[in-house]
């Protein structure tokens, strides 16, 4: 089985926005590699975030209909719903590393997924958390993360 990799919002938020020129062609050579290996993975607090960043907070957004079909797609990555028992896993992520409530959940459904790796520009970049590497997806590159 490959390697699976939980993407942060701002990964999938950054490949759409054009006013990011260094960071957008990286986040999509990344989503490009994740298709081509089906090893992406979100959770459903991911799509909505990307949802209401792409349509409400990106200059230029994308229309309602473009971001519907986005999700759409990322919905082949199987993403995971926030449950009760993800809540109270979070607990304890939190109390241990003190990341902000909406980490900790990201950080949980990466864990949940069996993810080995987590790409977050905002995170503390290779940190270990468990069996789950955080990792900066602009700091490294694709080879060096990918087997």
């Amino acid at each position: 089985m490959s390697v699976k990799y939980f993407v942060d919002t701002n990964i999938l938020v950054y490949a759409r926005d054009s006013t990011e020129s260094e960071k957008q062609p990286i986040a999509k050579q990344w989503l490009t590699y994740l298709w081509q290996q089906e090893s992406g993975r979100i959770s459903t607090q991911v799509m909505n975030e990307y949802y209401v960043t792409v349509t409400q907070k990106l200059k230029p957004g994308l229309s309602r209909e473009q971001a519907r079909a986005d999700l759409w797609a990322l919905a082949v990555w199987q993403p995971l719903e926030i449950s009760t028992q993800l809540i109270e896993a979070s607990w304890d992520i939190q109390d241990q590393y003190a990341y902000s409530w909406w980490d900790t959940l990201v950080i949980t459904a990466a864990l949940f997924l069996d993810c080995k790796y987590l790409l977050s520009e905002d995170m503390q970049h290779q940190q270990k958390i468990n069996k789950l590497t955080i990792m900066n997806p602009f700091l490294v590159g694709l080879d060096e993360l990918t087997e």
